[in-house]
């Protein structure tokens, strides 16, 4: 089932309270002011040195090893290398399954043509797409919050920049309206207005596509992970309480890690919502919504992004998951099956939580890339069946 994104159209929110924490980038009362300065750290990979598929597989390491490497609350990521004018040629599919629960609390939302949904409210390089998945907890309410007012807080009341022209001037700005969104919807969950329980929330993921350029936003532990030439790049860290810098900076502000679980509570470190554990308004939490950033220049070598929430990752490592949609795409290059396929091998695999899955594919190359051949027939035939062949041709 595809969730398609709402316009709601609502009054802005004024907001005179942020719940951040003390190493988070200051931000005035008014929350106008918001150009914090971020540091950027620049990873080079004009040639990268690339394991076989098979290996990437046995040394992928699981959730709980691959948290160990999380980068703090106000880094971000950028992945640049030279490459001609590739514009990818976008189109996607997802699919939602409550699995073994009883009820489905996530939600998500896939625009393929985001100019043409916003109406030409912004003039950005085309494609621009935007996706994103709300894994929630403590009821489906602040998923679906999210759901239907993602549009209104991310693009509609949002001080995006207004430019054709994206570099990574505009990207900063980009993340700095995105960062004030997910802040902004977080206070919005602590309204009595939203109709969200003060003990309901929701991790995020949002990831938009403009041009050449990828952008991924990520509070909680959803994932995205992009198949490059076969091999699974992970664009988003998990924030879970095995994070031994999330650990560090709860343990610094009075939190606990008891069971594996933020205040022997929650399993994630960064959630909208959840406001008993946020409470009193003005002091710093060990649970925070600030979001981690990556940007990314896609090539010619990106085929396809995988965004999905932990019901997948926790029983399929990130080359798995892309082997498994590569091997789909090859044979019928159809994103929405694959992102069926992805459910299923999952819940093959014993998971336990609801599955969301959106497969966007950056490439048609797939296309009729393996050739449609006969099946062969294998015909068996007892030796008495072939004397009497035989001895019916012979007669002939």
């Amino acid at each position: 089932m595809v969730a398609e994104a709402e316009v709601i159209c609502q009054q802005s929110l004024v907001v005179n309270y942020l719940c951040v924490p003390s190493t988070a980038p200051k931000l005035e009362p008014d929350f106008v002011d918001v150009s914090c300065t971020t540091t950027v750290s620049t990873v080079a990979i004009n040639s990268p040195t690339l394991r076989s598929p098979e290996s990437l597989e046995s040394i992928d390491f699981s959730r709980s090893e691959s948290a160990l490497s999380c980068s703090t609350s106000v880094q971000t990521t950028t992945l640049f290398e030279n490459t001609n004018k590739y514009i990818p040629r976008i189109f996607s599919g997802s699919h939602t399954d409550t699995g073994p629960r009883s009820y489905n609390e996530d939600q998500h939302i896939r625009i393929d043509d985001l100019s043409t949904h916003l109406c030409s409210q912004y003039r950005w390089p085309q494609p621009s797409s935007f996706y994103a998945v709300f894994d929630g907890h403590g009821g489906p309410d602040a998923a679906c919050y999210l759901k239907n007012n993602a549009i209104k807080f991310f693009f509609e009341d949002a001080e995006l920049p207004q430019t054709s022209d994206v570099d990574e001037n505009f990207l900063h700005e980009l993340e700095i309206s995105h960062r004030r969104a997910f802040l902004l919807v977080d206070r919005a969950l602590a309204d009595e207005q939203s109709h969200v329980d003060s003990y309901c929330g929701t991790t995020a993921l949002i990831a938009m596509v403009l041009g050449r350029y990828l952008l991924v936003a990520n509070a909680g532990d959803c994932r995205a992970v992009l198949c490059r030439k076969g091999y699974a790049l992970q664009l988003s860290e998990d924030h879970r309480p095995s994070c031994q810098v999330e650990r560090k900076r709860i343990e610094d502000l009075g939190g606990i890690i008891k069971y594996g679980y933020l205040n022997g509570e929650l399993a994630v470190t960064r959630a909208l919502g959840d406001w008993y554990l946020k409470q009193p308004f003005g002091s710093s939490s060990p649970l925070i919504s600030e979001p981690e950033f990556k940007h990314i220049l896609l090539t010619e070598d990106d085929e396809f992004l995988i965004i999905a929430c932990d019901g997948i990752w926790d029983v399929l490592s990130n080359q798995e998951a892309v082997s498994l949609v590569r091997h789909e795409l090859r044979h019928h290059n159809d994103p929405q099956r694959c992102a069926m396929e992805l459910i299923h091998r999952a819940l093959l695999r014993d998971t336990c939580d609801n599955l969301t899955a959106i497969v966007v594919c950056l490439s048609p190359k797939f296309r009729d890339s393996v050739p449609l051949q006969r099946p062969r027939l294998r015909f068996c035939m007892s030796e008495e069946g072939r004397k009497k062949l035989r001895s019916l041709l012979e007669s002939n």
